[in-house]
């Protein structure tokens, strides 16, 4: 299970990230341990007590969240990618803090690592699930991450609306499988029901031999 944001960092104390706040990962390992499973939970930086029961593995990056996963993945049969991973990072990284009064300093970006497309190849029979956080094109943009990733299920969810999504405790989703474009649409229901929901959704394709 992963859950939060990720950052990259261009000097010791500025970084880039995004606006995860880890709620949706947490109550899935949440969720999952209450069903009886194991749960590692690899998380990046969030203000959240981890969940009893939950072993936890803090990482900051992209490239740590990657290091993580791979060293952890011969323990799991279910990968849930609900962490943010930040898309990009300073191509530079000062290592002294950049000072205020310094001017036009261009911070160019670069693409980080591609998580999902890197870890698929220790994938074999595990059931990966993945999420999609969109602003536009919710569903078509959640399908093309489906095929191209190599997943099994993703959940997409609409981050621009101002009553779910980032931050928020409730979650409007929507769930795609493998091999069936179309989507089951979810109401708005807290991200302690969504995670509820997924989690005997995973139960049921991995029992039905997906």
């Amino acid at each position: 299970m992963t859950a939060g944001p990720t950052r990259e960092y261009f000097d010791p104390v500025r970084y880039i990230s995004n606006r995860s706040s880890g709620k949706m990962g947490y109550a899935i390992a949440e969720a999952a341990r209450r069903r009886g499973h194991s749960v590692i939970l690899v998380s990046g930086p969030v203000a959240l007590k981890p969940p009893t029961g939950v072993i936890t593995k803090s990482i900051v990056s992209a490239n740590d969240l990657f290091s993580s996963l791979k060293s952890n993945m011969k323990k799991c049969d279910v990968l849930v990618m609900a962490a943010a991973v930040c898309d990009f990072k300073p191509a530079f990284q000062s290592k002294r803090k950049i000072k205020k009064n310094t001017v036009n300093i261009p911070i160019r970006i670069i693409p980080t690592i591609d998580v999902l497309r890197k870890i698929e190849k220790y994938k074999k029979r595990r059931f990966f699930v993945g999420f999609a956080a969109e602003t536009n094109d919710v569903l078509p943009n959640a399908y093309k991450k489906l095929m191209q990733k190599g997943l099994d299920m993703i959940v997409a969810n609409d981050v621009s609306s101002p009553l779910s999504g980032f931050e928020s405790n409730d979650n409007t989703v929507s769930i795609m499988f493998s091999g069936q474009k179309r989507a089951t649409n979810w109401p708005l229901m807290s991200k302690k029901s969504v995670a509820r929901m997924l989690v005997l959704e995973i139960e049921k394709k991995i029992h039905a031999g997906r």
